[in-house]
């Protein structure tokens, strides 16, 4: 009974501080408390173990149940199996507490509580670098509700954060049993990432009153469900339906006037962009070079793009100024999420498909790419494009900022998890790769939550999950360096090697 509520209570406290909302993001830094006391009255490795498989399914239930939901609403499976396969497989997703745990309990009989709260702080933050994790989660994300705290991610990424978050809880558990020290630990770590992110703030403090890089519009539809939409309307007549609703919403937003940028969401044309498959694909695509030529804006998109018998979930770059006609450019996704966009080819086989026809066969790009596209007022912008799990990639967005993007624009379709916290934390995630690269980012989705997010990770300007909107936003220019862009992500090799050094030494006595 004392295993289960500590492991709920740190359950819940996760639950809420993983939605990064101000002020429950200060949880963070206490969360953990119960499950750390439980871990301490564990004393063996067995039962270390035990109590982080229970943690990572309380984890699990409590900040990934919309994860199941969306399984099951994906795959036509009971939403009774999909919860189950979460908390089967929730070891699996949250390996980061099995390493933490183990090491935990070798590291604080070895070396000591003091070093060993480094050991293990390390060890989670080696285990999350060594296996990455499907949903590319973290608890430093939850710091983005505060705009200082947040800022640290320019340093290590949220692995930074989660460090020191881990120390934070360590300390505060040590304060809770009369070490005075511990409680200085404490206000140091929260003190020193205040101070940081207020000078990095202070830094760009003019970057909202100087002319913005850019003015666009992102087109949010609510569009859902194509495949009912085919039934109910037939191939063409569906896609008809869908650009006509785009060219209508574009042609409102135009009308407001200073527009640089139409942005249009991840696969929202359903089919391959010049190279249609049919008469009536080469009727819509000349549909979508024309509404670009008669606007003189330049469009970007989600859709198809195809080569060699190979299709690829793709961003197409329409520039209506090249020569008198449109003219395009495609960046292709580069991760695809496993099964329901790629099956790798030791796993692929027909009689799969046909037990599984929801499973996806699209190839990968190459990796992180820049297109330089001419506005309508002249300028050339150097974009780095990123489509749904690319974003998820911290390397994805510096690889594009380091070839020299000054804007990432991020292209993705929610709707398939867009009951539960799914579209935020996504959001979140990819608000905190314009923290790494200090640059401003335009998130555009069919059903929610698009937005605009300028260098410092801040959403200056967002349309809800379940709007129709044709949201106009001006991004300032980002712009400098930071550790993280430099390096990439440093701290996961560091941390491994830490934990290797400070499990081989000896115990000493603490002071």
């Amino acid at each position: 009974m004392l295993a289960i509520a500590a492991v709920g209570a740190t359950s819940l406290l996760l639950g809420v501080y993983s939605r990064a909302v101000w002020p429950t993001h200060v949880l963070g830094f206490v969360a953990l408390l119960p499950f750390l006391a439980l871990l301490d009255r564990a004393r063996t490795l067995r039962g270390s173990l035990g109590v982080a498989v229970l943690q990572s399914i309380g984890f699990a239930l409590a900040v990934f149940a919309w994860f199941a939901d969306a399984l099951a609403a994906y795959t036509g499976v009971s939403r009774a199996a999909t919860l189950a396969l979460l908390v089967l497989l929730a070891p699996l997703f949250q390996p980061q507490l099995v390493v933490f745990a183990l090491v935990r309990t070798a590291a604080r009989a070895r070396v000591g509580a003091t070093r060993g709260a480094l050991a293990t702080a390390c060890a989670w933050v080696a285990a999350e670098w060594v296996l990455p994790k499907l949903l590319g989660d973290t608890l430093g994300h939850g710091l983005h509700a505060s705009a200082w705290l947040r800022q640290g991610a320019d340093l290590a990424g949220p692995a930074g954060l989660t460090f020191a978050l881990l120390l934070a809880n360590e300390a505060a558990l040590a304060t809770l049993r009369g070490r005075a020290r511990a409680a200085l630990a404490f206000v140091a770590i929260v003190a020193a990432l205040s101070a940081y992110g207020a000078f990095r703030l202070s830094q760009r403090a003019n970057d909202a009153a100087s002319p913005p890089l850019l003015t666009a519009a992102l087109i949010q539809a609510d569009v859902r469900d194509y495949a009912k939409l085919r039934e109910q309307l037939g191939s063409f007549e569906a896609v008809r339906a869908i650009l006509d609703t785009h060219f209508a919403m574009s042609a409102e937003a135009l009308a407001r006037g200073g527009v640089d940028l139409l942005v249009w969401p991840e696969t929202i044309y359903p089919t391959t962009f010049g190279s249609p498959k049919s008469p009536d694909g080469a009727i819509a695509d000349r549909a979508i070079a024309a509404f670009a030529r008669s606007t003189g804006v330049p469009l970007v998109f989600g859709a198809y793009d195809a080569e060699g018998g190979a299709e690829y979930n793709a961003a197409i770059f329409l520039d209506p100024q090249a020569d008198g006609r449109a003219s395009f450019e495609a960046y292709r996704k580069a991760r695809l999420f496993p099964l329901t966009e790629r099956v790798p080819g030791w796993l692929d086989s027909s009689s799969l498909r046909d037990a599984l026809p929801w499973l996806g066969a699209w190839r990968a790009g190459p990796g992180a790419a820049v297109v330089a596209l001419r506005l309508a007022d002249g300028r050339t912008l150097r974009i780095g494009p990123m489509i749904c799990y690319d974003a998820l990639a911290p390397e994805h967005a510096r690889a594009a900022v380091r070839a020299g993007a000054e804007l990432l624009l991020a292209l993705s379709n929610d709707s398939w998890f867009d009951g539960g916290e799914g579209p935020h934390l996504h959001l979140i995630v990819s608000a905190f790769r314009s923290i790494e690269t200090r640059r401003p980012q335009l998130r555009a989705t069919p059903t929610g939550i698009s937005a605009a997010i300028d260098a410092t990770g801040e959403i200056t300007a967002f349309a809800p999950v379940g709007a129709r909107e044709a949201l106009v936003a001006s991004v300032p220019a980002g712009g400098g360096g930071s550790l993280a862009l430099a390096l990439g992500d440093w701290l996961g090799p560091v941390s491994l090697l830490a934990v290797v050094a400070l499990l081989a030494r000896q115990r000493t006595r603490e002071p």
